[in-house]
């Protein structure tokens, strides 16, 4: 009985260490991956500013093509949102609108994965001589859950690989557009 106790007993001590350090980790998860596309900024734009255009390069839509896809609001720019339901745990359900739009510079959105959180994406377009560097960005506030600190810290490791395979995918379609 003693060794039950014990052992329970370091399984509490050990349960509050990591609670107790979870709130030294960072409040805030952020990812960010850039890409030199060979394209003016006004090719790019398109394929940012709408949540259609952006399916057509989406990273995750591989993993279940079986993701079901609803749009609403207008077309493009603030407004246009995606919601997305799927059965697989990579891909889940959520939503993503278009909260901010600056014509060839920026779009900023806001995500909604549920019960999962919210978070905010961003796509930056700067000139980079004759073409554009595209950065990807992502943060979202991780409060005080401890669970939620704990997996900000994988965050990039999580997502910057889709975000590279997305931007290099972006980077394909509008180059052999052009």
């Amino acid at each position: 009985m003693k060794v039950i106790k014990r052992i329970f007993a370091g399984l509490v001590v050990c349960i509050l260490v990591l609670v107790a350090a979870s709130y030294l980790l960072p409040g805030k998860a952020e990812v960010s991956r850039s890409i030199a596309i060979d394209a003016p900024p006004k090719a790019i734009f398109p394929y940012v500013n709408s949540m259609q255009e952006t399916e057509k390069w989406s990273p995750w839509l591989h993993r279940d093509p079986e993701t079901k896809l609803t749009y609403s609001g207008p077309a493009a720019g603030v407004g246009n949102t995606l919601n997305w339901a799927s059965d697989h745990p990579q891909v889940g359900t959520g939503s993503q609108k278009i909260v901010e739009s600056v014509e060839n510079q920026r779009v900023r959105t806001a995500l909604d994965f549920g019960p999962m959180g919210t978070a905010a994406a961003s796509f930056i377009l700067e000139p980079d001589g004759a073409g554009t560097r595209v950065t990807w960005g992502f943060d979202s506030d991780l409060g005080l859950n401890p669970i939620s600190r704990w997996m900000g810290v994988m965050m990039d490791t999580w997502v910057g690989e889709d975000y590279e395979r997305g931007l290099t995918n972006l980077k394909e379609l509008v180059e052999t557009q052009g």
